[in-house]
């Protein structure tokens, strides 16, 4: 990833109340997000906003609704433009974000700039000196690691003018009864004591993952992804798939949020369950995507390292199986 040392926390994806000293200082301010985050990228700043008055404008999806609308970013952007806080990938989309225009747009109207990289960073090789970010945020429960700890890594000029988020033991230089002076960062913002067990389990799947490869990794979910897509769009038409196509020139992750045309998500994820298949169904912490895209829920099949065609033909069969159970039991009740 190129981090270096200026990894600045183990704490999750949830900076923003932190962030705002050099973004937000005052109310006129206008922080960009889109319609397609997950919640931790969208709460915290509607708590900041709250506090400061921020504005908080939102870009929206093509009008295909596979990923966001660019063009429509570009239009929101102002000298009021402090900050800009997007994902890198979509949990539901599987959309890649254009992250070299973004930035250069960011630097344009000198707005700061934060990828949530949680659904990138275990799938494919990131280097956050070529993002262009002045944040980037992962957790460590998505790259095979332990919850509960994660990596904020900023570029250190941003880091070493902010102020610490939170006070304790290790992150000072001088302590006197009146006032403190602080450590450089990334010490600076890690007070206390840390979750010892989990920043080693993190570390060493991330050094797991590194060393298979992640040029490997990401080529493997290529091949996986456009079978599992092509796999299930061909299962029935009334199947929708949301996001781009596989193909495409920023890739598709290897995931697919779906419905079945009269069938709830939720009823079709128990169905699989029982087969032996698991799939999320819910609105995976992005609702407002999912209003965008004109459901409640959806169910996900997500396709990582260990899983296999086969697999993805066991999930398709059950699929199927799924979809004829449901058509025979309201054929049955008419």
């Amino acid at each position: 990833m190129g981090i270096g040392q200026h990894q600045a926390g183990r704490r999750g994806r949830k900076p923003a109340l932190w962030i705002q000293q050099v973004t937000c200082p005052c109310c006129t301010a206008q922080i960009i997000l889109s319609v397609a985050e997950h919640h931790a990228n969208l709460v915290p700043w509607q708590l900041l906003a709250a506090r400061t008055g921020a504005v908080l404008r939102h870009v929206r999806l093509t009008p295909d609704k596979s990923q966001l609308d660019m063009d429509h970013f570009r239009s929101l952007l102002s000298p009021r433009t402090r900050l800009i806080s997007l994902v890198h990938v979509s949990n539901v989309l599987g959309c890649v974000l254009d992250t070299a225009y973004v930035a250069e747009q960011a630097r344009r109207v000198g707005a700061k700039l934060l990828l949530d990289c949680c659904q990138s960073v275990p799938h494919m090789p990131v280097d956050v000196r070529s993002l262009g970010a002045d944040w980037i945020v992962a957790s460590s429960h998505k790259f095979c690691g332990p919850s509960g700890v994660g990596i904020l890594w900023g570029r250190y000029e941003v880091l070493e003018s902010m102020d610490p988020w939170m006070g304790g033991g290790e992150m000072i230089a001088d302590v006197h009864l009146d006032h403190s002076t602080f450590a450089m960062p990334p010490t600076r913002f890690e007070a206390g004591t840390p979750a010892i067990a989990e920043t080693i389990g993190m570390g060493a799947a991330a050094e797991w993952l590194y060393g298979l490869g992640m040029e490997r990794v990401h080529a493997y979910e290529e091949k996986i992804g456009t079978y599992l897509y092509e796999r299930l769009a061909a299962v029935s038409p009334r199947v929708t798939i949301y996001g781009p196509r596989p193909g495409g020139p920023r890739g598709r992750a290897s995931l697919a949020a779906f419905n079945v045309e009269g069938l709830h998500a939720t009823d079709v994820s128990t169905l699989l369950d029982m087969a032996g298949v698991a799939v999320r169904s819910g609105h995976h912490c992005a609702q407002p995507l999912h209003r965008e895209l004109g459901v409640s829920a959806s169910a996900r099949a997500s396709a990582y390292i260990y899983n296999t065609e086969a697999e993805v033909d066991k999930f398709v069969e059950a699929l199927t199986d799924t979809i004829k159970f449901f058509d025979d039991m309201h054929g049955a009740a008419s």
